[in-house]
């Protein structure tokens, strides 16, 4: 699967552009501020129905314009598809499949998967665990449409318990029948969750390592650990570990007023020779094991989909050494990623790692 041709319509500073593109190689070339994310921007959104620089949809419309479109002709094994995204500002937003509308942004996810390495990857390993959670219901969302589920029934099940324990506190009475209610869902769905992360986790590692060791030229050794409170030695038993919590922290969540524990808590701590990657790694390391960490997903997901997702880079040869650029390049090379989607401010840069990548390519001056 790969993308044939992309239209852009008042999207961001792009009032109108279209592209041609190469199922194999992309490099958009230019100085900053001319729109190179953004066309990656646009990229992803026909993969998961959103910015992954985490803008709101309204604020991706042109200034002054009243919508923003982005439309995509898609090539796959079986049929060529068109897949359209509009904005209106003041409507709901519509994601369109060969012209029919998806009842829940949902049911598109995972159609055209997609990996993104940016700079705006290292809030992975700077920011607060909902970084990492939502990076990692990202990926496996792309997978599994049933986690998707699980994941999006988990999460109104929290708000609901949530708002009963701030009106319990505001109306200064409880009632624990009622706060019981949810605890079998939440459990039910809670446990379905923590495995499969638990799953994706242990096929992404081995893969990470190798990565990294290939990048980095096996200098440091990196690991990736599941923070969880379900964790237990049974998973038979992960539901029952789960209902225990809740009800050993209902005094708590009850001064809270919000649920304390559950999946919503995870987190994946990112080590470097044992010690967190963030005390110690340099931003060439941090950098390497990002990417390393990227590449990994792309290979999960194709294991477990069939398909190769869309690789977009943005900026990743910026703080990498030359060592480290090589060892990328050979990897790419290896591995055959699929359609590639590369932005830069170097054009001579590019055009020689592209040369050292044996693929059609074509590159694109904004």
């Amino acid at each position: 699967m790969f993308i044939l041709k992309l239209s852009l319509l008042n999207f961001k500073n792009h009032t109108e552009r279209h592209f041609e593109f190469s199922p194999e190689i992309n490099c958009f070339v230019g100085n900053n501020g001319v729109g190179k994310t953004n066309v990656l921007d646009a990229l992803h959104y026909l993969s998961v129905g959103k910015s992954f620089l985490g803008n709101t949809d309204a604020n991706n419309i042109a200034s002054g314009e009243d919508f923003f479109s982005i439309e995509a002709g898609i090539s796959t094994e079986e049929k060529d598809s068109i897949i359209k995204i509009i904005l209106p500002r003041d409507a709901k937003k519509l994601i369109k499949k060969n012209d029919k509308s998806y009842d829940r942004i949902s049911d598109h996810i995972g159609f055209l998967p997609s990996v993104i390495i940016s700079p705006y990857d290292s809030n992975l390993i700077t920011d607060s665990g909902e970084s990492r959670r939502k990076f990692l219901d990202s990926m496996i969302s792309q997978t599994d449409s049933t986690y998707l589920y699980s994941l999006i029934q988990y999460q109104k099940i929290i708000k609901q318990r949530n708002a009963l324990l701030k009106y319990f506190s505001k109306n200064r009475t409880y009632d624990a029948n009622a706060l019981e209610i949810y605890n079998q869902p939440l459990t039910k769905f809670g446990a379905e969750i923590y495995t499969k992360r638990s799953n994706f986790i242990t096929q992404l590692l081995p893969i990470i390592q190798q990565y990294y060791e290939i990048i980095s030229n096996g200098i440091e050794k990196i690991n990736v650990g599941y923070e969880t409170q379900l964790h237990t030695e049974n998973s038979d038993e992960v539901e029952t570990r789960f209902l225990a919590l809740l009800n050993q922290n209902n005094s708590r969540d009850r001064m809270l007023t919000y649920t304390s524990t559950g999946i919503h808590k995870d987190d994946l701590l990112f080590t470097m020779n044992e010690i967190p990657i963030k005390k110690i790694g340099s931003q060439g390391q941090q950098k390497s094991f990002l990417i390393a960490l990227k590449l990994a997903q792309m290979i999960v997901m194709k294991n477990l989909t069939g398909k190769t997702p869309l690789l977009l880079l943005d900026d990743i040869f910026d703080k990498l050494d030359d060592s480290r650029v090589s060892q990328l390049v050979k990897l790419v090379n290896q591995e055959h990623f699929g359609q590639i989607f590369i932005t830069d401010t170097n054009r001579e840069r590019t055009e020689n790692v592209v040369k050292r990548i044996n693929e059609e390519s074509r590159i694109f001056e904004l």
